[in-house]
């Protein structure tokens, strides 16, 4: 277990920073050698972002492919050194394509710092307007 505990709370204003599109912020909750399993990609895992540079680049992603990106309704726990968010997504592409759906953080913490972020998202058609 970490020697500094983790928080709900921590992982509300993680979820704020994503939510104001602040990568700094985000970083700031990473640990040097952090890891970042996005919600698809050729792997198991789905894609995945070893190390400070690479996570960031991983999670900038998100807002270059959905700019209105949001995260609602989060609930967030912790037990010792692992976390979970609950929250929907909600975002449009480019081409006009509006994702929403449910998805969970699985978290690992280390000294008070997210070591790993594994994502994983509902796999649900492209809704047609919000709330659908």
């Amino acid at each position: 277990m970490s020697q500094t505990q983790v928080t709900a709370e921590f992982l509300q204003a993680f979820s704020d920073a994503w939510n104001r599109h602040d990568i700094d912020a985000l970083m700031n909750f990473m640990a040097d050698d952090c890891e970042f399993h996005a919600i698809a990609g050729p792997d198991l895992l789905g894609r995945s972002f070893k190390g400070r540079e690479a996570v960031r680049e991983g999670f900038q992603l998100a807002w270059q492919t959905f700019p209105d990106a949001a995260w609602l309704d989060g609930d967030h726990f912790v037990h010792g050194d692992r976390g979970i968010s609950e929250s929907t997504f909600s975002g449009t592409k480019a081409d006009g394509t509006r994702i929403e759906a449910r998805m969970v953080d699985v978290f690992t913490f280390r000294d008070g710092k997210i070591a790993v972020k594994n994502a994983y998202r509902k796999d649900r058609p492209p809704v047609t307007h919000a709330g659908n």
